[in-house]
């Protein structure tokens, strides 16, 4: 990796941690700045504006960690109810990159930000709706091969899911503790287990 790519991969991945911890609009482009350690002209060499940042976050940062733990658990899917359980166990309880204490990156950037930046909100959507479009698919194929009942809706199961995960993040990081994960993992396999 070339030193100026190196710089700019560091830069991203400090403002994250960041803003993940206190938010976006918290966050000033000086802390970023005395975090990373690089000079005000090597951050403005990269990013033109905090804005330009952000937007380099959501794309290189967070959509990469979704699509890798969010998303390919479900692709192709032998047990689709029995993945979706999986992966949201493991995101609750198993991923380092999620931190109890500071909710989900996704859910916290969409709620902060999308009624301030139309940008944000378009980068946003089109994660969200991979995602969803993911589980949808998923109980389609479970349809097809019998595990899930053909009167399941996959819109309406998909929804349900994504704000059921979002909902008890925002619980956990309010708790700050996993106690409120392990009954929310108890409901959500009765839940699945009634699609059958």
């Amino acid at each position: 990796m070339k030193k100026s790519s190196a710089t700019r991969l560091t830069i991203l991945e400090k403002a994250f941690e960041i803003i993940y911890t206190k938010g976006y609009q918290t966050t000033s482009i000086d802390e970023i700045i005395a975090t990373t350690k690089v000079t005000k002209g090597a951050f403005y060499y990269h990013f033109k504006t905090k804005d330009e940042m952000g937007l380099a976050i959501i794309n290189e940062i967070v959509k990469p960690t979704m699509q890798n733990d969010f998303i390919k658990p479900l692709e192709n899917a032998k047990d689709p109810i029995k993945e979706i359980y999986n992966m949201t166990h493991a995101l609750l309880l198993e991923n380092p990159f999620l931190k109890l204490e500071f909710g989900c990156p996704a859910g916290n950037l969409v709620q902060e930000m999308t009624p301030w930046n139309v940008e944000f909100g378009k980068a946003l959507s089109e994660i969200i709706l991979e995602w969803q479009k993911t589980i949808e698919n998923t109980i389609k194929i479970a349809k097809k091969n019998g595990t899930v009942r053909e009167n399941v809706s996959p819109e309406q199961t998909s929804y349900f899911i994504m704000s059921g995960y979002w909902g008890i993040r925002n619980f956990g990081k309010l708790y700050g503790n996993t106690d409120c994960y392990h009954s929310y993992l108890k409901e959500l396999k009765v839940y699945l287990n009634s699609l059958k």
